[in-house]
């Protein structure tokens, strides 16, 4: 969705940052700026501080910077878009809509979002009824605290069918509405139209930024119910169907708790039910989420991976220890490996048989529980795993079948550089298992002309410092904005210490994630309006372009995402050899265990990347 910059301007006309900033952090004056401590990482001194003036915050402990928009957008962990709504309604403004289909979409939506919000309030006022106290003792037995019936807003639907009708016909919404919304449904024997639940623990599912869009409810049981008619049997969980607000294949339950949780270092762990997401919560887990009674989609993997702030992406995925779980995984698996990226994967964890999230930690204590997530295998290990467990591999044809299907399982991941390792670290577990069988160690005379099974080709570098890789990079994006959708996460991650330049990113960022199709001249002409005319004469110079062709204009794409992809690269491996050197250092002051090990996986990362 396009936002017009008269909209942007008038937004941050209205906003007062300090304001904003001081509704999620307490602030103290300290001359013309107001300090307090960072909320991105913990601290006790305070080193974070709003400049109303220049409309900019900083903390001078991790480096965080930028405007109204970028601190909603990082607190939050919200998307450019979200961040401009929320901050629009706290400003008293309507993000305006481009076209009249937009607007009646846009009205249609606000009525929808406005009913659900008030069918949820009847749903909770219902189990707080003394009329409806067994469903509340239920939930009370089930471990349901009143602190978590009110996080969660868990209501009750009751028997009778129009009950939650007659209470949204009194606030004036239509039937199609409610239909529309999936609460009720129209009567086919003519007859008005009946609730869609009933009978039901109602658990509500919001969005990212905490709107109801749907609900799912849990039939209430059978001795605190009306028996089912004849042979049919009511299913145990029923969810609203999809409509114009919900897809259930795109949304997490929990998800806007859990993206609080993200943001702030939590990991997410993604369990089966609605009340296991509340029992990991109550445990300490605020970052359960869970699908929407179907397998895992590639849409819900995508929304994890993009909930996690930090540079490794790896969600926990938490599975019956039963066959039927097994078989959940690698059907997880299945959607998971062509999507894998650098720092971008998942971890798999199984639980005893019989037993669920809830179930263990009800009984056990959350000790049980955390002793599951820090036991979960990394996906190349599930892989193995899941090939290997229970089979004899004692002939060669045997032998042969393994290593096909491991040789298959890596071909599905679309990255070039991830499958490589993958086929590299099956081929050495091959090794390791079974001996020679034609995959070769490295030894330590190997010639260094032949060929190595499984190695990665390096370029040399091409640049000498990161300032000038800053301005490659800027370059390359501000000339071929077309790239953004492929980059964006390579670009949101840089760390630029030259604050015109971080600013001139950022600004890039927030342009090109709400203009779509938006050409270079556009974008300069953005940038340039916000004040980056040096910046941009410096980013957009000869000097850049002779040590980097591919940020030239009419570079080629290939040469483009290669030249992007190269430089990245060599950064991180500069990163890692620095934490390398600082390990070293550590381990020779404090040789202990932990160190040993940060050490030892420091040098693994760097040699592999040097491979």
């Amino acid at each position: 969705m396009a936002i017009p910059p008269r909209f942007m301007s008038e937004l941050r006309d209205r906003l007062t940052l300090s304001d904003i900033v001081g509704k999620r952090v307490k602030l103290t004056r300290a001359g013309r700026e107001f300090k307090g401590c960072c909320p991105f990482h913990h601290e006790k001194t305070p080193s974070f501080t709003v400049n109303d003036e220049k409309q900019f915050y900083h903390c001078f402990g991790c480096g965080a910077h930028g405007d109204a928009i970028g601190f909603v957008m990082q607190q939050g962990n919200l998307s450019f878009i979200d961040a401009i709504e929320t901050l629009a309604a706290e400003a008293g403004m309507q993000v305006p809509e481009q076209t009249p289909q937009e607007i009646e979409k846009a009205k249609k939506q606000k009525d929808l979002y406005a009913l659900l919000e008030d069918a949820t309030a009847f749903f909770v006022a219902t189990l707080h009824d003394s009329k409806y106290r067994e469903a509340k003792q239920y939930l009370v037995e089930r471990g349901v605290s009143e602190d978590l019936m009110g996080a969660f807003r868990v209501g009750y639907a009751p028997e009778n069918g129009q009950a939650l009708w007659k209470y949204l016909k009194g606030k004036d919404y239509t039937d199609q509405q409610m239909v529309d919304a999936g609460v009720v449904r129209h009567s086919t024997r003519g007859g008005d139209p009946y609730s869609f639940f009933r009978e039901r623990i109602m658990f509500p599912v919001a969005d990212r930024r905490g709107r109801v869009v749907a609900f799912g409810g849990r039939i209430m049981p059978d001795h605190m119910r009306a028996p089912d008619r004849g042979d049919f049997k009511a299913p145990k969980y029923i969810n609203s169907s999809d409509s114009p607000l919900f897809h259930k294949g795109r949304m997490l339950y929990g998800e806007s708790h859990a993206r609080q949780a993200a943001g702030d270092g939590e990991a997410l762990i993604v369990v089966e039910g609605y009340l296991d997401v509340m029992a990991c919560f109550s445990a300490g887990y605020k970052g359960a989420v869970a699908p929407l009674g179907t397998a895992m989609t590639e849409e819900q993997i995508m929304i994890l991976w993009k909930m996690i702030p930090a540079q490794s992406k790896n969600p926990v995925l938490c599975f019956d220890g039963d066959n039927a779980g097994r078989r959940a995984a690698a059907r997880a698996c299945e959607r998971i490996l062509p999507l894998l990226q650098a720092d971008q994967s998942a971890l798999f964890a199984f639980l005893p048989d019989g037993q669920d999230p809830d179930s263990m930690i009800r009984a056990q204590g959350k000790e049980s529980f955390a002793k599951v997530i820090d036991n979960a295998l990394p996906l190349v290990d599930f892989i193995w795993s899941h090939h290997t467990a229970g089979r004899q591999f004692e002939t060669p044809e045997s032998k042969a079948g393994l290593a096909k299907t491991l040789e298959e399982e890596a071909l599905k991941i679309a990255d070039r550089t991830v499958q490589q390792y993958y086929r590299q670290t099956f081929k050495e577990r091959l090794y390791q298992n079974f001996g020679r069988s034609g995959y070769q160690k490295k030894g330590k005379y190997q010639d260094k002309n032949k060929a190595r099974t499984g190695s990665l080709p390096v370029g040399k570098p091409v640049f000498s410092g990161d300032n000038l890789r800053h301005h490659v990079l800027l370059a390359t994006i501000i000339n071929h904005p077309g790239i953004f959708d492929q980059v964006e996460d390579d670009l949101g991650h840089l760390n630029i210490v030259h604050e015109r330049l971080d600013l001139l990113r950022q600004s890039v960022l927030n342009i090109l994630g709400s203009e779509e199709a938006l050409d270079s001249e556009a974008l300069q002409a953005y940038l340039k309006e916000q004040g980056f005319i040096s910046e941009l004469r410096a980013v957009l110079s000869g000097a850049v372009y002779t040590h980097a062709g591919f940020s030239r204009p009419g570079a080629q794409d290939d040469v483009i995402l290669s030249g992007w992809q190269e430089t990245c690269s060599f950064m991180q491996k500069k990163a890692v050899w620095k934490e390398l050197k600082a390990a070293g250092k550590t381990l020779g002051q404090d040789f202990s265990k932990d160190n040993e090990d940060r050490m030892m996986a420091l040098h693994d990362v760097h040699k592999a990347g040097n491979e």
